[in-house]
């Protein structure tokens, strides 16, 4: 995969990224001695600059106004997720009697696709991207966490409300690694092999730091509302029901699509892709190969920051009316290479993501 360098970005503070490569990094067969040449980071890169989505959006609608009118709610959307629950519904009765080993493939290969899919549905939901009534958007988004087995749907969304008006801030965003993360990970390791295992053995296990990172960090973010109690007596109800008609068993099959999902899985290096710091100092990049046709165009990250409030399915037309604020920016080629090199690349950690304290200088700029 390849990631362009702009060397117009830059982030100052405490420690800056040393690359030597100014234009264009490849990572392919044999890798790249490029690689191993750079040190590993032992803090996060800070910024004193604010995030760049919203000064590129005001930008690309003084000269393109047209974008606004693909800001609009996306009726596809309830239809793709009521077939893919409905998939996973088939696809756990099915399996239930199948050897071990073709119950784990199919899990892998479909299940824990089809519910990455769900996870960027929900997002996409949060959003209010599936109608303009924001009741439907939150009942729709409980139908979509149904085959995930455990109810997260309600809570997800103000803190990714955080992450996109606040992005980069220490404290607030908590989609970045904590100080306790990276130091587990990166600071203490005592080699390359080791800090390499300790990176596989978190990123296999990484649905349970976006699961509960976000809760520790802010807990006061989690709602007490009628929705959250809804959300956790619908999924309770749909668990007990298909665990009465179909067997126990069948929860088995969406709990373990839920963590191979989060887990080492294609679909799941998008968690990456979108603001590690692979490539001198961007912090958003976007990703325009096929697996955005299973993941709700996620991909288009960079897109999607500048404009939350366009669906997935016109997120395409941005990059196309406006390709001059695009096409310049670095880019990921492939999700699943993003994962292999977070694990093999010693300059990769928890610490390559930039953090910011301008909150008072873009305090209610964001929309």
């Amino acid at each position: 995969f390849f990631f362009s360098v702009n060397p117009s970005e830059r982030v100052v503070g405490k420690r800056a990224l040393t690359c030597t490569r100014t234009q264009q990094s490849t990572m392919g067969k044999g890798g790249d001695q490029a690689v191993a040449t750079r040190p590993r980071r032992d803090e996060f890169l800070y910024s004193e600059q604010e995030e760049p989505h919203a000064s590129r959006k005001t930008a690309i609608l003084s000269k393109y106004p047209k974008i606004k009118e693909l800001m609009r709610p996306e009726p596809l959307t309830k239809w793709v997720v009521f077939g893919t629950v409905a998939l996973q519904v088939f696809m756990a009765k099915l399996t239930l009697e199948w050897s071990w080993g073709a119950y784990l493939a199919a899990i892998y290969v479909v299940g824990a696709t089809a519910n990455h899919s769900l996870f960027l549905a929900i997002h996409e939901l949060s959003h209010n991207l599936g109608f303009r009534n924001v009741s439907y958007n939150k009942m729709l988004a409980m139908v979509a966490n149904l085959p995930i087995g455990i109810p997260y749907c309600i809570t997800f969304k103000p803190f990714h409300m955080e992450h996109h008006r606040y992005q980069g801030e220490e404290g607030i965003d908590t989609d970045i690694p904590t100080q306790l993360e990276a130091w587990f990970i990166t600071k203490t390791s005592m080699s390359y092999v080791d800090h390499t295992m300790r990176k596989a053995v978190f990123m296999f296990f990484q649905i349970f730091a976006y699961a509960f990172r976000p809760m520790l960090v802010k807990p006061e973010l989690v709602p007490k509302d009628k929705w959250i109690v809804t959300n956790w007596a619908v999924q309770i109800a749909f668990d007990g029901l298909m665990a009465y008609l179909v067997g126990p068993k069948v929860l088995l099959y969406f709990v373990l699509s839920t963590f191979f999902a989060g887990s080492i899985h294609p679909t799941a290096g998008h968690f990456l892709a979108e603001h590690y710091v692979m490539e001198g100092t961007t912090e958003t990049y976007s990703y325009y190969g096929p697996l955005n046709y299973v993941t709700y165009n996620v991909g288009y990250h960079n897109e999607h920051h500048d404009f939350p409030n366009i669906p997935w399915t016109q997120l395409p037309k941005v990059r196309k009316i406006a390709p001059e604020f695009y096409d310049t920016l670095p880019q990921c080629k492939s999700w699943p290479g993003v994962i292999l090199r977070y694990i093999f690349d010693d300059s990769i950690s928890p610490f390559s993501r930039v953090k910011r304290a301008t909150l008072g200088q873009n305090e209610g700029k964001k929309d």
